[in-house]
């Protein structure tokens, strides 16, 4: 089956290569909300609870766009202008974020084999300049179909520390767990480019679809030589740093975030409603 797969990437290739090559996909994104309502002191109702968690979810839907040629793409958030809610009852549903995804641009470079990703933590500019990252694909022989491609796939695993971190009686406390992550990739040899969503990429064709558990990010349109033009330019604004320093700056303000806002046991936001976060 490894053969064959092989020689059907090759033949596609071999048929474009004369051909301006150059496209857009559109992902659509969804991740398991981390947070998490307690606290025996709580005034909430059950349809208050669920209502905001509802919204919470919506938070974590986002669309994205990528846009690619054969060696290099640049993948950011579709931006859309929304009209606030009001808050349910005067609970106010407040969001903090390390890296605002409305800002990022994240290229890669598939022959250089680097990426640089144009980021922010609390409204700080950064650019993460660093190799890409590497994925022990695992291939399959399985197959599905999304949308009008027929997809292949892979996938592989990872041992990550998974950090729990609460607020108990206004001290943080860490619990760290070592837990094996599976990411399953859906890739697509109709569109012979290896490369994907997000930092992903590596397959013999565009990965539609990526699942590690809790983030699923879901392609659901492909345009290829778009009668708009797409240029793509490697970012350029922000203070440069590799990703290792990145993560270790990122945690640090985390930290500092959660000290600030602690109270009791969790975060408390005001109207007896305690958040404890849940993951790192």
């Amino acid at each position: 089956m490894k053969t064959i797969i092989t020689t059907l990437a090759i033949f596609i290739v071999t048929t474009i290569s004369a051909q301006e090559f150059i496209g857009k996909a559109i992902y659509k994104t969804s991740r398991k909300s981390n947070v998490k309502f307690g606290g025996e002191n709580s005034t909430m109702s059950e349809k208050q609870t669920k209502e905001i968690e509802a919204r919470l979810q919506k938070m974590n839907q986002k669309t994205f766009i990528l846009q690619f040629d054969k060696s290099t793409s640049i993948y950011k958030e579709e931006v859309t202008l929304s009209v606030p809610k009001p808050s349910a009852k005067g609970v106010k549903v407040v969001s903090f974020f390390s890296g605002d995804d409305t800002e990022s641009v994240y290229y890669k470079n598939l022959k250089e084999k680097r990426f640089a990703n144009k980021t922010a933590i609390m409204g700080k500019p950064f650019l993460v300049k660093d190799s890409l990252p590497i994925y022990e694909w695992q291939l399959s022989s399985e197959t599905k179909n999304i949308g009008l491609y027929t997809c292949f796939k892979a996938s592989f695993s990872k041992d990550v520390e998974n950090i729990t971190t609460t607020l108990v009686n206004g001290k943080l406390e860490e619990v760290k767990k070592i837990e094996t992550i599976v990411t399953t990739a859906w890739y697509t040899m109709q569109v012979p480019i290896s490369n994907g969503p997000s930092t992903f990429y590596g397959l013999p064709g565009l990965i539609l679809e990526i699942n590690d558990g809790t983030k699923m990010i879901v392609c659901t349109e492909i345009i290829m030589n778009p009668s708009e033009k797409i240029k793509i330019e490697e970012p350029e604004k922000g203070k440069i740093v590799n990703q290792a320093d990145f993560d270790e700056i990122s945690e640090k303000k985390s930290k500092e975030m959660m000290e600030r806002f602690s109270g009791r046991e969790g975060v408390d936001i005001g109207n007896g409603v305690n958040i404890r976060m849940i993951g790192n």
